[in-house]
């Protein structure tokens, strides 16, 4: 029997669900990197993990994702998560990506507190028009506190910026 609400049929599995080329490119081997990664599959993205540091990259990582030590070339589907702000090599990291025509850039971080992303790529000449191409805070407000949670809301927040919604972003 066929379904013809289309979001009702992909939940019945009558058709498959659109996924075109989208990237996903988590910044940082971390707990929340390797689960957006995962979760990212599910949802249809080719996923990317971009550390600098090989020895950070864990053998199921590397044996279910692309990883590369700097930031690849990439297209206008691509997202990209930087998930640890706290890393030496966030200026220059973020520096590459802004380099590339990426859909999406975000940084997590606590959003009572400032981006130390601003500071590292003024330290480097960007521009301010490039910075501002960062979104910070990222993800749903769900009040996410766990690596699950917050992949998950971040995810989601992804989804509903790819799709023009607001998806509850306001902290």
């Amino acid at each position: 029997m066929a379904i013809d609400d289309p979001s009702c049929a992909v939940a019945h599995g009558e058709t498959p669900a659109a996924t075109g080329t989208r990237t996903l490119v988590a910044v940082f081997a971390s707990p929340v990197a390797a689960l957006l990664l995962r979760y990212g599959r599910d949802l249809g993205y080719r996923t990317v993990l971009v550390e600098p540091e090989r020895g950070r990259v864990t053998n199921e990582e590397a044996g279910e994702t692309t990883v590369f030590t700097h930031v690849p070339d990439l297209d206008e589907h691509a997202d990209i998560v930087v998930t640890d702000h706290h890393r030496v090599e966030l200026g220059p990291v973020l520096a590459e990506a802004l380099k590339q025509p990426a859909r999406w850039i975000g940084v997590m971080g606590n959003p009572r507190h400032p981006g130390p992303h601003v500071a590292a790529l003024r330290e480097l000449g960007v521009a301010d028009s490039d910075i501002a191409r960062v979104h910070r805070p990222i993800g749903l407000n769900i009040g996410s506190r766990t690596p699950p949670e917050i992949a998950i809301a971040t995810l989601a927040g992804l989804i509903a910026d790819r799709n023009g919604k607001p998806g509850g972003f306001e902290f």
